[in-house]
């Protein structure tokens, strides 16, 4: 499979630990302190999420910063 830019990775990871969570795109909006409708552009890519955004939405899923780092990284190197 070819590699997959780095924003659709961090979009990727983030969908699919927030359902493997069981948690609707609210409940991390809520969780983030941000609104639902930035987590659907983000996940979407309709919109390049801030790394300060990431760190809240990081938070939001209950991840640490490095954990998160982990899984976008496994995301990374199974597209290649």
């Amino acid at each position: 499979m070819g590699k997959i830019p780095l924003l659709k990775a961090i979009a990727i990871t983030i969908r699919d630990e927030r359902l493997a969570l069981g948690m609707s795109q609210e409940h991390l909006a809520d969780n983030s302190a941000l609104d639902r409708t930035y987590i659907s552009g983000v996940e979407r890519l309709a919109r390049n999420v801030s790394v300060k955004s990431l760190e809240k939405i990081i938070k939001g899923l209950g991840l640490t910063n490095k954990e998160f780092l982990s899984k976008l990284l496994n995301n990374i190197e199974e597209a290649e």
